[in-house]
């Protein structure tokens, strides 16, 4: 059953979400890629803050194209997540409630989420137009130097995604290999 959710998170959402669930997603939600992270990390080490508080936020692994005319981003789908896996933990820690983008994640980020209480959702890679039109505003909030890996805030209204790790750790691309398997 699909759910529709508001952004940023509220603990109880979060646990109320099951892998394998189809969500839609309504609100704030920050993009950020590899050079992004990697100067959110430096900031931190640095006891700099960061551009934005993480607690329930949620951020979409995504670098946008162009606008065309009379949008505001253009092609916006998702990235592969494992890049940003060394810096996601200490994310979580401080309260990130869930993560957009595609593909596997390591055993270090699976059990931060576990820990930390957060969701890892999948965008369907390849529909970056599709998805683009769930995104109503873009503003570039930080190190616009990065051009496309800048972080932007956005304002989606029911932005489509699947959960794939839930709070308890279920893994929907490891239950769906498993019950591929056994047919």
């Amino acid at each position: 059953m699909e759910k529709h959710l508001s952004a940023p998170f509220q603990k109880e959402e979060i646990l109320s979400l099951r892998a394998g669930d189809p969500v839609f997603i309504t609100g704030t939600v920050y993009t950020a890629r590899d050079a992004a992270h990697k100067r959110m990390h430096e900031a931190l080490l640095s006891g700099r803050s960061l551009p934005f508080d993480p607690e329930g936020q949620v951020i979409y692994y995504m670098g946008p194209s162009p606008a065309r005319e009379g949008r505001p981003i253009g092609s916006a789908g998702p990235t592969t997540a494992s890049r940003m896996d060394r810096y996601t933990p200490e994310l979580l820690k401080l309260g990130l409630g869930g993560m957009i983008g595609k593909g596997k994640r390591s055993l270090e980020v699976k059990q931060a989420i576990r820990e930390n209480g957060a969701v890892y959702l999948a965008a369907i890679g390849g529909a970056g137009a599709l998805l683009s039109k769930a995104v109503l505003s873009s503003e570039v909030i930080a190190y616009d130097d990065l051009g496309t890996e800048a972080i932007r805030k956005l304002q989606v209204k029911d932005l489509p995604a699947v959960v794939v790790i839930d709070t308890e750790g279920n893994d929907l691309y490891e239950t769906a290999i498993g019950e591929y398997a056994s047919e």
